[in-house]
């Protein structure tokens, strides 16, 4: 079972939790594809040194 299937059973008897939950992982997937969008814009991966300052 994976962080996020253990989260949601222990938020499923409280309707704030669940509301909590949800956003904080709708916030995570649309950082995510922002920083893949970026990264794919720029070249080359946050952390890599070739682009550094470029």
């Amino acid at each position: 079972m994976n962080d996020f299937t253990k989260n949601i059973t222990q938020a499923l008897f409280n309707q704030d939790k669940i509301n909590d939950l949800l956003r904080h992982e709708i916030q995570q997937a649309v950082n995510d594809l922002l920083e893949a969008e970026l990264t794919a814009f720029l070249g080359y991966d946050p952390d890599a040194r070739n682009g550094w300052n470029t």
